[in-house]
Parts: structure tokens; C-alpha cells; sequence
């Protein structure tokens, strides 16, 4: 009778081990997702770091669907769930998770970090944050990890067919040139070399991504930095947006654009793809009611002109349906702002994204 009952908990230990591979193998499968960049797309990395840069605390996550705060500065979603909503998948967690284990380290991994930009000096006010070079290494220590759960070979495969998003710039100007009347970098360059030094910079980070095996990576432009609330409250003359923002908006977005041509030229392949949110953005900036909106003037949640004032907390003013509101806080859209930008990502004509949209993406690699 023992002889019987080993043989029969054997059996489902083999069971088990079967099950589990299979799953791991069927994840593998299935198309990982990587997001680098800053608050836009940071899923809650911040909230591991001694740093004031956070969205931990409420009224954050309001919408989100436990109703808590996690570290997204949004009142529910952001860009990157949007994007897993729209892959049929589940959100990557943030790389600093201690749930990035075993097999949720196949659906990919979130390195963003509120605050940070294409340089290193970017926001440096919020002392611990991931800065670019750093999200890149965690991005090796990843692929080391999940090369030991399913073998290097596989892991260079996951990585390879991956789709990565970075979201990145805004920052160094909102957080560096633009910081105080007169910042270090606006008293080294004129704001057209700033433009090109950013360029310049972005390109290496994006070659190092594809050095590291990203073959499909969407690059967001910024959005127009001169009409956020905060600027409104702040630079804006008779609630008109920042002319300054607006005009390094206007010299960035174009040649970040072209330089991203030009590195996919060189590669022979359409790497990346130039996802022009400036453009997204400015739409429903110009015309919040064409979107379901009735302001994208006045955040939901702050003080001040326009809600613009500060940060988001328990006692900002809150508005009470998030959904007709195009920002969220002074500086970040909400879920349903997020939500009109992911469309444009997935549908738009290449006014919106060049070379082709994330479905046509998506179509194309699921044949290859």
C-alpha cells in the first residue's frame, strides 16, 4: 500500500513539474512587454526609493480598480496597462518589485522612474531616482534572471520579440533647463544646441537599447510641456500656454523624429517607432470637447490657477468624475486622456506613428 501511495504522490509531483513548465513555455510564447522612461510610465518603482518624487499616497489611484494608490501617477491607469490591456496580457510590474519572480518575470518588467530625463543632472531636486543608465543595467540584470529560469537562449528569444516602450525628455526640460531662472545647462547652451545635446544623447541610449535586444521600441515625443497646468499656473500669460515650453516642444519633437529615421536607416530595420504624442496631446489640449472633455486647462486634483499649484494630495481640490478632466495633476493626463493616446497608438495614420501603429506592428510579428 505505501508502495502504491509513493507512486501515487510521484505521479503528481511530475504532474505539477509538467504543468508549471508548460506554463512557463506558454508565457515564453506569449509577447513580453519593457518600459523605461519616467512619471508618464512609471508603474511604481518610486515607491521602493528614498526619494520625494512618489505617487504612493491617496487620492492617487482613485480609480485604479483596488482604489489604491501604487505608485502610477495617474487616478487609475496608465499608458503602459493601456498598452497590456489592448496586448491581451497583464501589466509588466515595476523592476524593483519583490513579485518579480518565476513567472511573472516573463511578462516583462516596468524600469521607469518618476523624475528622471535623457540626462543624468535631470532632476536631481529628487535626489533617488533611476536615471536612464541605471534602468538600462537593471534591464541586463533582468535578462540574467530570466535567463536562469528558462535558459539564455530562450530568454534572448523573449527579449528579441518584445515590445518595449521609453518615454523620456520632458523632464530635461521641465526638471533641468527650465528649473529655475537660470539653470546650469541654460547657461551652457542656447536653447537650439540644447535640443541637439538631448538628441545627441538619446540616440546613444537608444542604440545601447538595441545592443540589448530590443527589436520593436515605441519612442514617445513630450506632449506640448508649455500647457500642463503647472506651466498655466505658473508661465502662462492670460491663460495662454508657455511660449518658451511650447517653443522647445516645437524644435525637440521634430528632431527627435528625424534622428530616430536615421538610426533605423542605419540598422536596415524599423527598430523604433516615433510615436508623436505631441501631436495626440495637442488635439485634445485645443479641443477637450471634440474627447469627452469639458477642460484640459484646470487639473482634477491641486490648488491654485488651474489646480496647478504643488502636488496632488488628501487636501487638494479633487474633482469629482475624472473623466472629463484631459490632465489629472498639474503635470500627469488622466486614465481617459491615457486612454485617447493609446488609441492613436494602436490605430493612428502616420501623422501619429512612423513608420506604421502598434496594430500593424502587431500584425506583422504575429506572422514572423
Amino acid at each position: 500500500m505505501a508502495t502504491s501511495s509513493s507512486a501515487c504522490s510521484s505521479y503528481w509531483v511530475v504532474l505539477g513539474v509538467a504543468v508549471v513548465l508548460a506554463a512557463i513555455v506558454h508565457r515564453a510564447d506569449a509577447r513580453a512587454f519593457f518600459v523605461f522612461g519616467d512619471s508618464l510610465v512609471d508603474s511604481g518603482n518610486n515607491n521602493y526609493l528614498a526619494t520625494t518624487a512618489r505617487a504612493d499616497s491617496p487620492p492617487y489611484g482613485i480609480d485604479y480598480p483596488t482604489r489604491r494608490p501604487t505608485g502610477r501617477f495617474s487616478n487609475g491607469l496608465n499608458i503602459p496597462d493601456i498598452i497590456s490591456e489592448q496586448m491581451g496580457s497583464e501589466s509588466p510590474l515595476p523592476f524593483l518589485s519583490p513579485e518579480l519572480r518565476g513567472q511573472r518575470l516573463l511578462v516583462g518588467a516596468n524600469f521607469a522612474s518618476a523624475g528622471i530625463g535623457i540626462l543624468n543632472d535631470t532632476g536631481v531636486q529628487f535626489i533617488n531616482i533611476i536615471r536612464m543608465y541605471r534602468q538600462l543595467e537593471y534591464f541586463q540584470q533582468y535578462q540574467q534572471r530570466v535567463g536562469a529560469l528558462i535558459g539564455a537562449e530562450q530568454a534572448k528569444r523573449l527579449v528579441n520579440q518584445a515590445l518595449v516602450l521609453i518615454t523620456v525628455g520632458g523632464n530635461d526640460f521641465v526638471n533641468n533647463y527650465y528649473l529655475v531662472p537660470s539653470s546650469a545647462r541654460s547657461r551652457q547652451y542656447n536653447l537650439p544646441d540644447y535640443v541637439k545635446y538631448l538628441i545627441s544623447e538619446y540616440r546613444k541610449l537608444l542604440m545601447k537599447l538595441y545592443n540589448l535586444g530590443a527589436r520593436r521600441v515605441l519612442v514617445t515625443g513630450t506632449g506640448p510641456l508649455g500647457c500642463v497646468p503647472a506651466e498655466l499656473a505658473t508661465r502662462g500669460t492670460n491663460g495662454g500656454c508657455s511660449a518658451e515650453l511650447q517653443r522647445a516642444a516645437a524644435l525637440y519633437n521634430p528632431q527627435l523624429e528625424s534622428m530616430i529615421k536615421d538610426v533605423n536607416t542605419k540598422i536596415g530595420s524599423n527598430v523604433f517607432i516615433a510615436a508623436n504624442t505631441h501631436e495626440m496631446h495637442t488635439n485634445f489640449v485645443n479641443n477637450p470637447q471634440a474627447y469627452g472633455f469639458t477642460t484640459s486647462k484646470i487639473a482634477c486634483c491641486g490648488q491654485g490657477p488651474y489646480n496647478g499649484i504643488g502636488l496632488c494630495t488628501v487636501v487638494s481640490n479633487l474633482c469629482p468624475n475624472r473623466d472629463v478632466y484631459a490632465f489629472w495633476d498639474p503635470f500627469h493626463p488622466s486614465e481617459k486622456a491615457n486612454r485617447v493616446i493609446v488609441q492613436q497608438i494602436m490605430t493612428g495614420s502616420t501623422q501619429y506613428m512612423n513608420p506604421m501603429n502598434l496594430s500593424t506592428i502587431m500584425a506583422l510579428d504575429s506572422r514572423s
